[in-house]
């Protein structure tokens, strides 16, 4: 049986010479990998504690959806700034060369609820604190963070190292 990792596919020197990029793309086109990545992390988080499920676009949105249906949480939405209709809270971020804003509906968490944070990747941190930081700003409390993959030689973890991470696939470089 193949192991979670054997799906991802790493492409060397993409976007640029030195950086060994990891493709979910073939985790997700194979429907026994895509079966075993949701499996997988939904385990990691069985013994947590949480009311509701939030995804950042996209790929937060692949993973974090089936997660909240097979556990019948419901599941809320973190966009990029600009694409919620509603009234929304907001946080700027840094990028590696930039800056960047992610919204969320200003409704969609209850002060007290906790909320698992799911995203395909923690790589630098930078998203997953910003994620964590809008739903503080709704009195949500982080009960964990669950990711695919974790790039562990960028050093996220020590980013939100007050806050539970588990990642599926862990890998030691960048």
């Amino acid at each position: 049986m193949k192991e979670l990792k054997d799906y991802v596919r790493t492409i060397p020197d993409f976007p640029e010479k030195g950086i060994m990029f990891r493709d979910i793309t073939s985790v997700l086109q194979d429907a026994d990998g895509l079966h075993l990545a949701i499996d997988t992390m939904q385990d990691l988080v069985k013994d947590l504690d949480f009311d509701v499920v939030v995804g950042a676009e996209s790929r937060g949105f692949i993973f974090g959806t089936p997660i909240a249906y097979n556990l019948r949480k419901p599941f809320v939405l973190i966009r990029k700034k600009g694409k919620l209709p509603c009234e929304t809270v907001e946080v700027d971020y840094d990028l590696e060369y930039g800056k960047a804003t992610l919204e969320m509906h200003k409704d969609s968490i209850k002060k007290g609820q906790k909320v698992l944070i799911v995203d395909d990747l923690i790589a630098t941190g930078g998203t997953t604190e910003a994620m964590i930081r809008l739903v503080e700003s709704l009195g949500g409390e982080v009960a964990g963070v669950l990711v695919m993959m974790e790039l562990a030689g960028l050093k996220g973890r020590e980013r939100i190292s007050k806050y539970r991470l588990d990642s599926a696939v862990v890998y030691e470089g960048k």
